[in-house]
């Protein structure tokens, strides 16, 4: 694995303050996040009651047992709502959306070999479901929309990167719809999420008991972010943007087998191939968008191609547009995680050894 000591890194997102940044955001507005009792949901939720002071937050999803359980954890606070509904029901969401100021999409379905085996119910969750977002909001002029990405949109190789491509290029298009009102639309994209449901890090902690874990590719790598810094990085994209931009986080990258390492060091790792639709290695940056990305301290902006809807301009307020061709990709990035920083993410002690249970086998692994 890559060290982080030596010369100084370039900032990145992790270097944001989440409190100062959503201080006071939501002051006097009505705020509605979508699939918001999952993992970046229920972040966000936490983070919105602290910090930003909304006079209403509705939480939108379709498990009511989620929102039971919700609403006990953040004590029935008077300013939350709990909406049952489903991004596929648009007229549910133009109804949800009623009075509300921001909106932040947070409603996907996620699992690549699911979206393989499954691939319109994935249509219509993320390319409809997105398509109704952007209708509703128009509908009933919501100012900002932010839609959580992924770096599997770009140069997808499977039916869930595909997805969410579209659902971007509809979140960006949707400023042309919008035209002169006041709704406007961005969308973040970031990483692999350390503790969300589905991450690699929950199974390695469960599987160590074991002696064994499973490692799909010995080079393998992925870029990796934690659910406050998500919530952090939409806050920011938030009070930044003007329409159109995708916000992609400056974030550290890791090899799986070093993940591996740090959180069970005494754990044999067995290859077990890459799983259908998998990259090696993830791209947030793609080089035939370099042509409309600007780097800033602690993220890339990629402005969108058609703009009429605003003269900003980011060479002019601080960004710097990125060389023809600049591609960020996890097995390029200049930023590694250290042993330390991961085990932070996994919420394992930093700075001693994580004992595993005794291994079946102590036989090293060849990659």
């Amino acid at each position: 694995m890559k060290d982080a000591s030596g010369p100084a890194r370039r900032p990145y997102i992790g270097s944001l303050k989440t409190a100062s940044i959503a201080a006071r955001a939501f002051a006097g507005k009505s705020v509605l996040v979508t699939g918001g009792t999952g993992s970046f949901g229920q972040e966000f939720v936490s983070v919105a009651l602290q910090h930003a002071d909304p006079t209403r937050l509705v939480v939108l999803s379709r498990d009511e047992m989620k929102q039971s359980e919700m609403a006990r954890r953040f004590a029935n606070d008077p300013r939350l709502r709990f909406f049952l509904g489903d991004v596929r029901d648009r007229d549910r969401l133009r109804r949800a959306f009623q009075g509300i100021d921001v909106v932040v999409h947070a409603a996907a379905l996620k699992q690549v070999p699911a979206a393989e085996y499954n691939p319109f119910e994935f249509i219509k969750t993320n390319v409809i479901g997105a398509e109704n977002v952007v209708d509703a909001a128009l509908d009933t002029g919501v100012a900002k929309v932010v839609a959580l990405s992924t770096d599997k949109a770009a140069n997808p190789i499977n039916l869930y990167g595909a997805s969410k491509l579209c659902a971007d290029k509809l979140f960006v298009a949707a400023n042309s719809y919008s035209g002169g009102s006041v709704t406007r639309f961005s969308c973040v994209r970031y990483g692999n999420v350390a503790g969300s449901r589905g991450s690699v890090i929950p199974l390695f902690l469960e599987r160590r008991a074991t002696g064994v874990l499973p490692i799909t590719h010995p080079d393998m790598t992925r870029f990796w972010i934690t659910l406050e810094q998500g919530v952090t990085l939409v806050f920011a994209a938030l009070a930044a943007m003007r329409g159109g931009e995708i916000f992609v986080p400056k974030i550290p990258s890791m090899k799986l087998v070093d993940l591996a390492r740090a959180i069970a060091p005494g754990c044999r790792l067995e290859v077990v191939g890459i799983r259908p639709g998998e990259k090696l290695h993830e791209v947030m940056v793609p080089g035939d968008e370099s042509r409309n990305t600007y780097e800033y301290d602690t993220h890339y902006v990629i402005a969108p191609v058609f703009h009429d809807w605003t003269a900003y301009d980011h060479a002019a307020n601080g960004g710097r547009r990125v060389a023809d061709g600049f591609t960020y990709a996890s097995d390029t990035n200049d930023h590694w995680l250290t042993v330390d920083e991961l085990r932070e993410m996994a919420g394992e002690p930093a700075g001693r050894s994580i004992e595993a249970a005794p291994a079946r086998r102590r036989t090293a692994p060849g990659a």
